[in-house]
């Protein structure tokens, strides 16, 4: 290769437009540090939202053995229900809740459904048993499960399952998308 020649009317032209030039002495750069720390967020505890929040609108019937139970949330089609019945919406979870305690029970069903509204669950399964062992043949699991679920913010509807999925001794519960998840429940219904 060679080297164009440039020529003196290039060159002047050149250090006409740059200017004055200052060498460059070192080939290091030094770097202040920052005065301010760098900021650190500050700890926010977890908001504890009481996820029963919704209002029973009557008193609720006190239910028994062989009862069957429906609800569906305000707003919503009644044929949400009926295909809540059928399975339509697919098990995604399920939860056995026999033999506890109602206090028990109440603590491991809000953790429960939590769980499956973070993790996107439509439709989940919950047995609480027909109360063949409670006193009075009443229920009681069953009827505070039903008050519960009626409070919930986050379920929609709830059924008893058909006899081959626990009869009246279960529930089927369709619960809202969580907002994460980016769509509306009338956009699904």
């Amino acid at each position: 290769m060679t080297k164009k020649p440039t020529l003196s009317d290039d060159s002047a032209l050149f250090r006409s437009s740059v200017g004055q030039v200052r060498p460059i002495n070192t080939n290091t750069v030094v770097l202040k540090p920052d005065k301010k720390p760098r900021p650190v967020p500050t700890f926010k505890p977890l908001e504890q939202v009481d996820p029963l929040q919704n209002a029973v609108a009557s008193e609720l019937e006190t239910l028994f053995q062989e009862d069957k139970v429906g609800f569906i949330a305000p707003g919503l089609q009644k044929n949400v229900l009926k295909k809540l019945r059928k399975g339509y919406y697919g098990l995604d979870a399920t939860i056995d809740l026999h033999g506890l305690t109602s206090r028990e029970a109440q603590q491991q069903l809000l953790r429960f459904l939590h769980f499956c509204v973070e993790d996107g669950s439509r439709c989940v399964q919950i047995i609480h048993g027909k109360g063949y062992n409670s006193p009075d043949n009443q229920p009681v699991l069953k009827n505070d499960i039903n008050l519960w679920l009626r409070q919930h913010q986050d379920v929609l509807a709830f059924c008893s399952t058909p006899p081959k999925a626990g009869g009246t001794g279960a529930l089927y519960v369709l619960l809202k998308l969580s907002d994460k998840f980016g769509l509306t429940d009338e956009e699904l219904a």
